[in-house]
């Protein structure tokens, strides 16, 4: 027998500890248990982060524990990296481990991709292609831990590397991760890689699986029978052995932070990882982050550049359409008169269109033009958008719907006017001008209601649609092989958000979308619809001129001190009331401003109420600007503060985010 510490499966705060049991022998790191707890009747899961371990207490006070099962268990890398995460990001334990885990009863082996052989396709490579593939291979076969950023552009043939790269993990008895931003571009790769290595070496990991099927594959992966697994942001935890390699695909996007708890960044996650098994990240896009960019060009990470496409894949001819002539001249719809004629010229050569607008719905505003109300969301604050498709007003923060008023709630005028354009009146327009294409829509509404996501993809790409109308699900890498046209309805949308990020997530999505066009050769074409034609930013996404961008960006980052060169940690203080809400922020906002050791350059902002709160409490929240390298100070303040609040007791409980995305 031995001593081993244990965390508990247990969600409270209270127990975010270690607790020493004795165990058998052959119980080591990772292995998932049960044990007896407190003064509770049944057993509590648990898993071994510690063996052997030296205990001061009398061993007939030691409990003992009760089961140990070999077949759920992780290994020490992943407890490793789950202790790292409670450093990082100020999360529990419990919820670091349990995103290694899996829940869920035995089920047989999922069917998807059944009965694909490995294939060789003769893929001859580029001269780019080869020189990136045998940068990372070779580092690779060394088990040298790097990361190297690919910026390549749209259709450059990153995927083919990271089939390469995962290839000679394989060869060295090593494996592989491969992520994707969305799991409708997961499954597209993943069948690229079958038909490569065959179905039995590949498992998917993503939230669409039933709780058997995750099941099903965590034990192919943790049994060591699939190599490479593919999925989005969560298999990044894949339960792998030996990791040679972790690909992050479209590494820029912002669906690699997790919004929710536990909150992470799936790039420091992997990068753990990968140090800890000595293997290599591999980061690709054409619109790499201005943080990762930095990186590069500091040498943290290691640049590789594919400026070329491949094939006979001719990059689109970007123009700016200035939308304030439009109106001038009395067109008050949403397609200009240019690009409704190209789009003629593209459905006569029988090639497909893309539609981008990054709004969903169909009216985003509506308002009373006699009184000037808007209607908002009574719990979030925030303006309601019109969704024709449900007949209903819907907030995009908490997802509430509200009937639709028939006359002004304020003045009781009847003249309810609906304001702005989204997804939905974009292809409503779409079917009226063109009532003979196949026209289909692509965005969060579709995707959550459609029992197959990927079906409209599928469609799109085997030519059954010919105008397809998406938000910034279509920007995510997708490859499509007969886009003659993109039409970029609205610019100006994502330039005007209040986030930092909003030039650089506008640079990106015109960028990213725009190619999806062109890659089958022969010209195309990518119209910007802007009421900005000067925007120094849509001016340089016509232009394709990243370098101009970046340097840019990174002098107003610099001058308002924003990443790279700090951390954003956002702070909420959570109660029932507003007082207490913000009566305890502003103790712990007094706490670091009064440190000793307070950073030079910090900046603490003031509390404010948080009013897209829509659970019945109240939030109080303030920003840090943390100058890089300090993020761990603060976050360890942030655990001791949420201590001495268990402690004491304290009518309302504390969280952080690091690196929100969203206003600051």
């Amino acid at each position: 027998m031995q001593y081993i510490d244990v965390v508990i499966d247990n969600k409270s705060v209270n127990t975010d500890s270690f607790y020493t049991y004795k165990a058998p022998d052959e119980v080591g790191v990772g292995a998932k248990l049960t044990v007896p707890f407190s003064r509770r009747s049944k057993s509590v899961d648990a898993y071994c982060v510690a063996a052997g371990v030296d205990c001061a207490l009398d061993d007939s006070k030691v409990k003992e524990i009760d089961t140990y099962d070999p077949d759920r268990s992780l290994n020490s890398e992943m407890v490793q990296t789950a202790i790292w995460m409670r450093r990082r990001y100020g999360v529990k334990y419990i919820d670091g481990l349990k995103m290694f885990a899996v829940e869920g009863k035995r089920a047989k082996a999922l069917k998807a991709g059944a009965g694909t052989e490995a294939s060789d396709p003769g893929y001859e490579l580029t001269e780019e292609q080869a020189a990136a593939a045998a940068r990372i291979c070779a580092s690779v076969e060394k088990k040298e831990a790097k990361t190297y950023l690919i910026k390549g552009v749209t259709n450059s043939g990153k995927t083919e590397v990271y089939i390469r790269a995962a290839e000679k993990a394989l060869e060295t008895g090593r494996t592989a991760i491969i992520l994707l931003p969305e799991i409708a571009l997961a499954s597209q790769v993943a069948q690229r890689f079958r038909e490569r290595f065959g179905s039995d070496k590949i498992a998917t990991l993503h939230s669409r699986l039933k709780k058997s099927e995750r099941l099903s594959e965590w034990l192919r992966i943790r049994n060591g029978e699939a190599g490479i697994v593919i999925g989005a942001r969560t298999s990044v935890f894949a339960p792998l052995d030996n990791i040679g390699v972790i690909v992050i695909d479209e590494e820029h996007e912002s669906t690699y932070k997790s919004d929710h708890n536990p909150k992470y960044e799936t790039v420091d996650v992997a990068f753990k990882r990968a140090s800890l098994s000595g293997a290599v990240l591999v980061l690709g896009s054409a619109t790499p982050g201005v943080t990762s960019y930095y990186r590069a060009k500091t040498g943290i990470y290691e640049l590789i550049e594919m400026k070329e496409r491949i094939g006979e894949s001719v990059m689109p001819k970007l123009e700016i359409i200035d939308m304030r002539k439009e109106a001038a001249a009395g067109n008050t719809g949403v397609i200009s008169r240019e690009l409704a004629r190209r789009i003629d010229g593209a459905l006569s050569r029988r090639e497909q269109v893309i539609l981008f607008l990054n709004r969903r719905g169909f009216s985003t505003r509506i308002l009373c033009p006699d009184c000037g109300f808007v209607m908002s969301c009574p719990d979030c604050g925030i303006s309601l958008t019109y969704h024709k498709s449900v007949n209903a007003a819907v907030c995009h923060y908490c997802g509430r719907k509200f009937p639709v008023p028939e006359k002004c709630p304020d003045c009781g005028s009847r003249f309810i006017r609906y304001a702005g354009a989204g997804t939905e009146k974009v292809e409503e327009e779409v079917r009226r001008i063109w009532p003979g294409a196949g026209v289909d829509r692509f965005d969060i509404d579709t995707a959550s209601a459609a029992d197959d996501p990927v079906k409209v993809i599928n469609d799109f790409q085997k030519g059954r649609t010919d105008i397809l109308v998406g938000t910034q699900l279509l920007a995510k890498g997708l490859d499509f092989r007969n886009v003659g046209l993109v039409g970029i309805i609205n610019a100006d949308v994502s330039l005007n958000i209040p986030d930092y990020r909003s030039s650089e997530r506008t640079y990106q999505l015109i960028t990213q979308v725009a190619g999806r066009a062109g890659r089958t050769g022969g010209e195309s074409s990518v119209l910007i619809q802007t009421y900005e034609p000067s925007s120094d930013v849509i001016v340089e996404a016509a232009a394709g001129d990243y370098e101009s961008f970046y340097e840019s960006e990174l002098i107003h980052r610099s001058i308002m001190n924003y990443p790279p060169y700090s951390d954003i940690i956002s702070v909420g203080l959570v109660a029932d009331d507003e007082d207490t809400a913000m009566a305890y922020a502003n103790a712990f906002r007094s706490r670091l401003i009064g440190l000793r050791s307070a950073p030079a350059g910090a900046s603490v902002m003031m509390p404010r109420l948080d009013e897209r709160r829509n659970d019945g409490k109240a939030r109080a929240v303030f920003m840090i600007k943390a100058p890089h390298g300090t993020r761990a100070g603060y976050v360890s303040e942030y655990m001791a503060f949420r201590d001495r609040m268990i402690e004491n007791r304290a009518p309302a409980f504390i969280e952080i985010d690091i690196n929100p995305y969203g206003s600051v």
